[in-house]
């Protein structure tokens, strides 16, 4: 017993020896571990704050510059975003942008051959009394529709504006019913009309994101008819020679304004929709090189504020943003698989073609993405909606969400091919 315990004792005096004896490599090792930690760490900070240098700014949208008008909107028409605006949902009245509306109506009838530009018609008693600007027409006049086109738009002749809406509708009030027919038939769901010429009356509101929807419309609906915005002197025979000028100073100052009109009460203030169309880089040749800005500016001033600021408008939105073609005309964005079709693939995109407009300098940084349903089946019609595409900068900044659309109808395929893409289906 004595011997055993003899035996345990000396070996807990020879382990206590020898640990004794390690115990210096041992702080030797673990100094080396916490001084190995710390060099480790200072030089993950170093990393972290070289490679936060190394990363390039992430890209701001362009900030709009100031602009003196009760509200306004900037839409680049050719890739469809609003670039800038100012309270573009505020209801206000639109003076003679009424007649944007009315132009329309006068645009369609011509278009249907409901009348000509040759036809003349008769101006009534309660035209030639109109108060405001005027075309100065008088009952004993049989005035042709192409002048009285002139009138309303280059003059802003309230009287001739009424003699249209007579000559198109049979009555004014008629004519205010289409008004207002066409304004929710566009979507321009804010937009209340009263009359047809823009006089100061309760209820006869719009806004000016209506008024960039009515503005684009009318241009693509009805270019034949858009000369006559850039018109700058016309009178009718007979009438005041001092009344000839068009008061949108723009189309006398920056030879890219083709249009479209001006507007002025004393309530809605001084109001301009401008729309420019400049060539740039990178769009293509031609037409398809042509970037078109339109600007609505409301409750101005003064007729040279409305003009100067408007002016900075465009030249701004052509500055600060790039125009960016990311599918040429008529080709596919995307060619994605469909079902119990007579064609193995679809071609979805824009007849158009697809332009962003991105900020200045950003154009070789984006990501674009398409968004659509799985799977797709046919039929497919030529212009149906089928998904978006999504584009975004670098950063991550949303750009534009772009709907896509069938370029090329796919029919359905036979009774035996739908059947058996129903069995392929099924297996997947």
């Amino acid at each position: 017993m004595v011997s055993s315990r003899c035996c345990a004792i000396l070996r807990c005096v020879t382990c206590a020896r020898d640990l004794a004896a390690s115990l210096p490599f041992f702080c030797s090792e673990l100094k080396g571990l916490i001084l190995l930690r710390r060099f480790l760490s200072r030089l993950l900070v170093s990393l972290s704050v070289a490679l936060g240098m190394a990363q390039p700014a992430l890209a701001q949208m362009p900030v709009p510059p100031e602009v003196a008008a009760r509200a306004y909107l900037l839409l680049d028409i050719t890739s469809g975003q609003v670039l800038a605006s100012k309270d573009p949902d505020q209801a206000v009245e639109p003076a003679s942008l009424t007649k944007l509306m009315t132009a329309y109506l006068v645009f369609d009838a011509l278009k249907s051959g409901k009348i000509s530009l040759t036809q003349t018609f008769g101006v009534s008693e309660r035209a030639w009394k109109m108060p405001g600007s005027r075309m100065f027409i008088d009952p004993k006049m049989q005035v042709p529709v192409e002048d009285l086109i002139k009138g309303m738009i280059v003059q802003s002749g309230n009287d001739a504006t009424v003699a249209l809406a007579e000559g198109v509708a049979g009555s004014v009030e008629r004519f205010v019913q289409l008004m207002n027919e066409q304004a929710k038939a566009l979507g321009m769901t804010a937009t209340s009309y009263r009359n047809v010429e823009g006089l100061t009356e309760a209820g006869h509101t719009t806004t000016a994101r209506d008024l960039a929807t009515l503005s684009t419309r009318l241009m693509a609906d009805f270019p034949q008819y858009v000369p006559y915005y850039a018109i700058q002197r016309y009178r009718y025979p007979g009438t005041p020679t001092a009344n000839d000028t068009n008061r949108n100073l723009l189309l006398f100052r920056d030879p890219s304004v083709d249009g479209l009109k001006t507007g002025h009460t004393n309530a809605a203030g001084y109001c301009l929709v401008a729309t420019a169309r400049r060539q740039v880089p990178g769009l293509g040749e031609g037409a398809q090189g042509q970037r078109r800005l339109v600007s609505v500016l409301l409750g101005a001033s003064s007729e040279s504020a409305r003009a100067a600021e408007t002016q900075k408008l465009l030249n701004w939105g052509y500055t600060a943003f790039d125009a960016v073609r990311l599918i040429p005309v008529g080709e596919p964005v995307a060619t994605p698989r469909i079902w119990k079709g007579k064609a193995e693939q679809v071609r979805l995109g824009r007849a158009e073609g697809v332009v962003v407009s991105v900020p200045a300098g950003e154009g070789a940084k984006l990501k674009s993405e398409v968004i659509r349903p799985e799977p797709l089946v046919a039929p497919l019609l030529r212009g149906q909606s089928v998904g978006t595409l999504r584009v975004t900068l670098a950063s991550g900044a949303p750009v534009a969400e772009i709907p896509l659309t069938v370029l090329e109808t796919v029919e359905e395929s036979g009774v035996f091919g739908r059947a058996w893409d129903a069995i392929r289906l099924w297996i997947q």
